[in-house]
């Protein structure tokens, strides 16, 4: 007796429904991971823009007029590099967080796929420029800087487009799991970008920004081809009569008698980004929670290479490589914390939680510095990797499940871009954080890197206290909030 092949049968076994979920969770996965590859090499190639001279050999016919900084790169070759380098990482997050805020209004009326795909296009050029500055010898501050700061505007494109995306394609039932899961494009773009320009760093770093560009470039050309960006372009999906109290669907019918249905009209000439900010419950509280997190995790995006180098004397390479053992642990985290929040029903808590216990680990782990002289010692690398999910779990949280849930919420469900807004004004008051973050470390690493992670267990501490005064509710829908008169409904599970 014949019957068809076990990987036909899993293949068949789902639907045409779940093939198209999978494709776009698949899709916006690789995206947002080109978006952080692009983003990592700055922090890998700043060892490698201020060395030692005095340890380096020097070619035979070069002409040397100061041995200790002969081999750097003007205009990093000065004593006063870290406060560059700093000048150099906020010229991208300034512009990054000012640009956020815009870019869940251009998302909402905008088409996500020619938004993102030019978004990408446009920040792979930009990446590109940066790495062009090593063979067309440029050693002006203001080039780089101009640069940096272009592209973190157009990389403003990234996030509110494929949070939007996922949250179009997906329900709440397994948000948070699914979220977390996807959400590890972040550390993996990072990983990658770490190993990208580790490749190129010693012999040409220009290579470390043209490669990283043409990859997120290219990107963008297969968004423009293949992204569908909300699944009723596929599928004849229900849709709501708002005009009475029963909401028909294609499969079912849902007696519903919420007010929203009825007076919609009020919210009528009500801006999205408004109803946003004044009406959903959680987005002012989780957007400063945000803000706190992401100042730690992008002080360690942009820093913890330079940290390694400095304090274990590692070359460029070898510091970069070891950095990626952060965003290893950030992977766990963010799945952790979805899994966990899923079960427990408790968003909020789980953030709280987290970032507890992030507070102690950094100290253990950062201040003593023991992972970089003891690298052969399993339980000290564990705690590295501890470290990178306590910090990145709760930012990606937020940032994911949290933004979902809060942009799908009933009282805007007359609008599928709202989920762009929402997910930009949160992500765009943490990008403020992120600004803020590398630029203190900047000032104070010359100090001694003691005071930075004194600084960055500060910034966990407070993150939490903003959920803690807020009263660390979780995320529901009370009726008060959108003049609910009865059941509420949930965002479909498809």
């Amino acid at each position: 007796m014949r019957s068809l092949a076990p990987g036909i049968k899993l293949i068949t076994s789902f639907s045409r429904d779940s093939w198209y979920r999978f494709f776009i969770l698949i899709l916006t996965f690789v995206f947002y991971t080109t978006y952080h590859l692009s983003r990592k090499p700055i922090s890998i190639i700043k060892s490698q823009l201020h060395r030692n001279c005095s340890n380096v050999i020097h070619p035979a016919d070069l002409n040397i007029t100061d041995n200790d900084t002969w081999c750097d790169w003007a205009p990093f070759d000065q004593n006063n590099y870290q406060n560059l380098f700093g000048v150099l990482d906020n010229c991208f997050l300034v512009a990054y967080a000012i640009g956020m805020f815009f870019s869940g209004m251009f998302g909402e009326r905008l088409p996500l796929r020619y938004y993102l795909s030019s978004g990408m296009i446009l920040s792979g050029l930009f990446t590109v420029l940066f790495g062009l500055g090593f063979y067309w010898q440029i050693h002006s501050l203001w080039y780089y800087c101009l640069v940096q700061a272009l592209n973190g505007l157009v990389q403003t494109t990234g996030w509110p487009a494929v949070v939007a995306c996922v949250g179009n394609w997906f329900g709440k039932g397994k948000r948070g799991f699914i979220m977390g899961i996807w959400n590890s494009h972040t550390s993996v773009g990072n990983i990658l970008g770490s190993l990208i320009a580790g490749v190129y760093v010693s012999s040409a770093w220009g290579l470390s920004f043209i490669v990283p560009g043409i990859i997120i470039a290219s990107a963008g050309v297969i968004c423009f081809l293949f992204l569908v960006e909300i699944i009723k372009y596929i599928f004849n999906k229900p849709k709501i009569d708002f005009a009475g109290k029963k909401c028909k669907r294609t499969d079912r019918t849902v007696t519903v008698a919420f007010s929203c249905c009825q007076d919609r009209s009020k919210y009528h000439n009500v801006t999205i980004a408004k109803r946003a900010m004044f009406m959903l419950q959680g987005v002012v509280e989780f957007s400063l929670c945000l803000l706190f997190a992401k100042l730690v995790s992008y002080t360690f995006l942009y820093w913890l290479p330079l940290y390694i180098a400095n304090v274990a004397h590692f070359d460029p390479k070898k510091a970069g490589d070891l950095s990626t053992l952060f965003d290893v642990g950030g992977i766990v985290g963010g799945i952790l914390a979805g899994l966990i929040s899923d079960y427990s029903g408790g968003r909020a808590t789980t953030c709280c939680a987290m970032l507890i216990i992030a507070a102690p680990m950094v100290s253990r782990t950062l201040l003593l510095s023991f992972f970089v002289f003891f690298l052969l010692q399993n339980p000290n690398i564990c705690m590295l990797l501890w470290c990178g999910a306590l910090v990145n779990g709760p930012y990606a949280l937020i940032t994911t499940a949290v933004s979902a849930d809060l942009g799908t919420h009933e009282c805007l469900r007359g609008n599928s871009r709202a989920l762009s807004t929402v997910t930009a004004i949160i992500d765009g008051t943490g990008s403020i954080g992120a600004a803020v973050g590398p630029l203190l470390a900047g000032l104070i690493s010359p100090t001694g890197w003691n005071n930075v992670f004194y600084m960055l267990i500060s910034a966990d501490v407070l993150a939490c206290l903003v959920r803690l005064h807020e009263g660390g509710g979780e995320l529901h829908t009370p009726s008060s909030t959108c003049g609910l008169s009865g059941t509420n409904t949930r965002g479909s599970s498809f």
